[in-house]
């Protein structure tokens, strides 16, 4: 099938749907200047190792050194803006094309972008809590508090380690992940954009969906199983699929 084709056909599958819900993973980021976590050469993962440096035991066994190598990383994500295929999806979203999107970013771009009905699976950078307390603060005041020399941040009521609100390697997943699971339930179309689908329990969800479109510049262990592959951007081919459907930005 030619890129065309599969095009046409995707435009096609989200109009005869009636439940459509998007998945999202770090490829969708990567042309807000975020890099993805397995692509060959730049992928985050490949400099480190998650497991040791984003993990629940880095923060309890080293916080400031978890903090030394993860915050400034967390701080870019929380600069960029947007891009096309995250209004695209908004877009399809505003328009009642699609239901909500379930995404295993933490950059919040969707959010950014206008999307209303968000499952943040991985959690977000907007705010933090203390590991102690649990009394919650924006982002800003861990970042403000690194900046000025406090390694790592402490929280102002009780000197506990403050922590981002994301899922960490080893945390038990988040309550949003359970919402999404029951969301998903009676989906007809499930677009997958920009994840390499190797990362459980959210790789497993496309499972549940009677159709799928997966939307990643590399192959993922559903493509057998997916009615269109596109293997392009995310924001070429989200540009393409509005201008497909009639629709403009």
């Amino acid at each position: 099938m030619q890129y065309g084709e599969k095009i046409s056909l995707i435009a096609r599958l989200i109009k005869e749907s009636t439940k459509t819900i998007a998945l999202t993973g770090a490829g969708i980021s990567t042309e807000s200047g975020i890099p993805d976590y397995r692509s060959p050469g730049t992928g985050l993962w490949e400099k480190q190792d998650p497991a040791k440096t984003a993990s629940l035991t880095a923060l309890r066994r080293d916080p400031a050194g978890f903090y030394s190598t993860n915050l400034k990383r967390w701080t870019e994500f929380n600069n960029a803006k947007p891009n096309i295929a995250h209004y695209a999806l908004a877009h399809l979203e505003k328009n009642n094309l699609l239901l909500g999107i379930i995404t295993q970013n933490i950059d919040s771009l969707h959010v950014r972008a206008g999307s209303t009905r968000v499952w943040e699976v991985h959690g977000h950078l907007r705010t933090c809590h203390c590991t102690e307390c649990k009394e919650r603060y924006p982002f800003e005041e861990l970042t403000r508090l690194f900046i000025e020399g406090e390694n790592p941040p402490l929280c102002p009521l009780c000197s506990g380690v403050l922590r981002p609100d994301v899922v960490l390697f080893e945390d038990k997943m988040s309550e949003a992940f359970y919402q999404a699971s029951q969301a998903i339930s009676g989906c007809q179309l499930l677009l997958v954009v920009g994840s390499s689908l190797t990362v459980y329990p959210v790789a497993g969800l496309p499972g549940v969906a009677r159709q799928l479109v997966i939307i990643n510049q590399t192959q993922t262990q559903w493509d057998e199983e997916a009615t269109v592959v596109v293997n392009e951007s995310a924001g070429k081919v989200m540009r393409d699929v509005l201008a497909e459907l009639g629709e403009q930005i």
